[in-house]
């Protein structure tokens, strides 16, 4: 049966670059597109680790996607790319707390300078673009409830003047399997990854997790699969996207730091089969955790009022169970490697 889109009409196979496609995000879209559309996927990355398994030649899907590897900085090959297919949706970005610290400038180049190309080859080559920026655009807020029509960026001045037409995705602490990496296994030993992935290493560790000048922060935080159908919908729905902010999060979700951990804990003793009570938090300043001159929001909750009115998207699955088949994944993929590691180094 032939897919349709919200307004009831048939949803004809494209073709979508996407940029940074092979992280976090883009590896679980990339899996939507193959298994549910009939969409061709143009990935752009500088690793397939993520991806690797779509790209068997095995699979019925083969035809239908390709990988490029390449860093966007300095690659002339990514006009080409964007002038091959009918969607460019841009993920590359650095997304991680401890990185926006010690490496500002990198953070600077990759969230809004490298970004300024791809919009060009859109709006040159009469393309579609999907912009994935992030909710830190806000900054430190005073208040809690962040709208959705907040704070402008270049890509808007391109469809006032030049007619691009763009969705711009805030995400909202998306969760799930393959987010970011184990520190010493699949990433640097001294990475800090972001939360999920922090205390998931503490926990295939056995060590306390660490709660950031106590944990007391919060956030709302969306499942992955969840997310994605939300992209899919911007996809297959243009007329309904093109030249909307949407805002990406589960406000029900609402969790301190804190409460994360603790659920955590519980979830991972009955996946594990330990004893919750052998796992245990550390309260730590944010200047030893992340250094001198790291800055939080105290709290952020995604105003969800366009995405629902456009897209009639909301998120369906609740924390338990997001964190239950997370932590399912983590334990699978990661405790025979760090048990080895752990092993050797008490050799």
């Amino acid at each position: 049966m032939d897919r349709v889109n919200l307004d009831g009409k048939p949803i004809a196979p494209i073709t979508i670059c996407l940029i940074g496609g092979g992280g976090f995000i883009g590896s679980h879209l990339c899996e939507k597109l193959m298994s549910e559309t009939s969409h061709k996927a143009i990935v752009v990355d500088v690793s397939s680790d993520k991806i690797k398994n779509l790209l068997d030649k095995s699979h019925p899907w083969a035809n239908r996607i390709e990988f490029h590897q390449m860093n966007i900085k300095n690659d002339s090959r990514l006009e080409t790319l964007v002038k091959a297919a009918d969607l460019t949706i841009n993920l590359a970005a650095i997304c991680t707390p401890a990185d926006y610290n010690t490496r500002p400038l990198d953070t600077i180049f990759s969230n809004f300078i490298d970004a300024i190309p791809v919009i060009k080859f859109c709006t040159e080559n009469k393309k579609r673009l999907i912009h994935f920026s992030t909710c830190e655009v806000f900054g430190k807020t005073i208040g809690s409830f962040l709208p959705e029509e907040y704070r402008k960026v270049f890509v808007d001045a391109e469809y006032a003047e030049n007619g691009l037409k763009f969705t711009i995705v805030r995400p909202y602490n998306w969760i799930g399997p393959r987010m970011d990496f184990i520190p010493g296994v699949d990433g640097p030993s001294d990475g800090v990854p972001r939360v999920l992935a922090c205390f998931s290493n503490n926990l295939l560790r056995g060590e306390p997790l660490k709660l950031v000048d106590g944990g007391q922060s919060k956030r709302t935080v969306l499942y992955i699969k969840d997310a994605i159908e939300a992209v899919l919908l911007m996809i297959d729905n243009p007329d309904r996207a093109n030249g909307h902010i949407f805002n990406v999060g589960n406000p029900d979700n609402e969790v301190s730091v804190k409460e994360l951990a603790e659920l955590m804990i519980k979830v991972y003793s009955k996946v594990a089969d330990i004893p919750a009570s052998s796992l245990t938090t550390l309260d730590v300043r944010s200047e030893d955790f992340y250094g001198k001159g790291y800055d939080d929001s105290d709290r952020r909750i995604p105003d969800m009022t366009i995405i629902t009115r456009q897209l009639g998207w909301k998120p369906k699955t609740p924390l338990d169970e997001l964190l239950d088949s997370t932590l399912q994944y983590q334990h699978q993929t990661y405790s025979h490697a760090i048990k080895k590691e752990l092993s050797k180094a008490s050799t």
